[in-house]
């Protein structure tokens, strides 16, 4: 087991891990959002969410995937330079190979492998959904649970119902994630055309037989957050496939709660995350 709980980088780079303050066993590979473009390991849907639930006995070790390039237009709203990047599969590779790194360390971290979760929020969740599917073929186990914050499934997602309508309409700064805007993330990300893109890009064109053998799931969704819709179609075909999937719309919230701990929503979710997580341990010890 580590001796130190200070975060410290590990796998050439690849990931930070956050050793649990008191292990209970669990453990969660956790991938950051950011539009496959941006975000990174100090942001606080990675840093502050990682250490409360290292806090709270869970070690978590945190991916620095390699991130889509950052166009010049989407780089002057954020006042940074544009920049090169890598496309799909490069983000989705460094999950699997953190996947991987977790499972060959658990011992020193004090993660039973049985009890280790995989998680991400907006594009994380997407990558993380796209690398649990890939697991398989991979020759990889499964997660114990999948952990799905307010994610982005689809590239082509359906309109919101009038009531999801009428709250972004009402709020124009969380109404931010049109079509126009989603297809052009996953284009950036993909680096092309979206009609021919595998289903571990866009896990959200699934179909119950595609999730026949899918971990349970957790999802948190925002509440007014156009992206929703991808989340809860996703989960209506898990649903249909007969897999385990909670469902909760953190109220009160705007896409990307998580990065902003000053929040009501922020702890509330991280509770519901470390009871999933809990429960694992003690659904499996005897």
């Amino acid at each position: 087991m580590t001796a130190s709980t200070a975060p410290h980088a590990a796998a050439d780079g690849l990931v930070r891990v956050y050793p649990a303050t008191a292990p209970n066993g669990t453990g969660l590979v956790w991938a950051h959002g950011g539009g496959f473009a941006a975000g990174d390991l100090d942001m606080p849907e990675a840093d502050a969410v990682a250490r409360a639930l290292a806090a709270a006995g869970t070690a978590v070790v945190s991916v620095d995937y390699r991130l889509a390039p950052l166009p010049a237009a989407w780089a002057a709203g954020h006042g940074v330079a544009p920049r090169g990047g890598a496309v799909f599969p490069a983000a989705s590779d460094d999950v699997l190979a953190a996947w991987s790194w977790t499972l060959a360390h658990a011992a020193d971290l004090g993660i039973d492998p049985a009890r280790l979760a995989l998680g991400g929020a907006s594009a994380g969740a997407n990558l993380v959904t796209g690398a649990a599917l890939r697991m398989p073929g991979a020759g990889l186990p499964a997660p114990a649970l999948v952990v799905l914050a307010y994610p982005t499934l689809l590239a082509v997602q359906p309109a919101p119902d009038a009531a999801l309508r009428r709250a972004l309409d009402a709020d124009p700064e969380a109404d931010r994630f049109g079509p126009e805007v989603v297809r052009g993330m996953y284009e950036n990300y993909l680096g092309g055309p979206v009609d021919d893109a595998p289903l571990t890009a866009v896990p959200g064109l699934a179909t119950a037989d595609d999730l026949a053998d899918f971990p349970p799931v957790l999802m948190i969704n925002g509440d007014v957050d156009e992206l929703r819709v991808s989340g809860e179609a996703f989960a209506a075909t898990l649903r249909a496939a007969g897999r385990p999937v909670e469902v909760v719309t953190e109220s009160g919230t705007t896409h990307g709660h998580l990065n902003r701990p000053d929040e009501p929503a922020f702890p509330r979710s991280l509770t519901r995350i470390t009871r999933a997580l809990t429960a694992l341990q003690t659904r499996r010890t005897p």
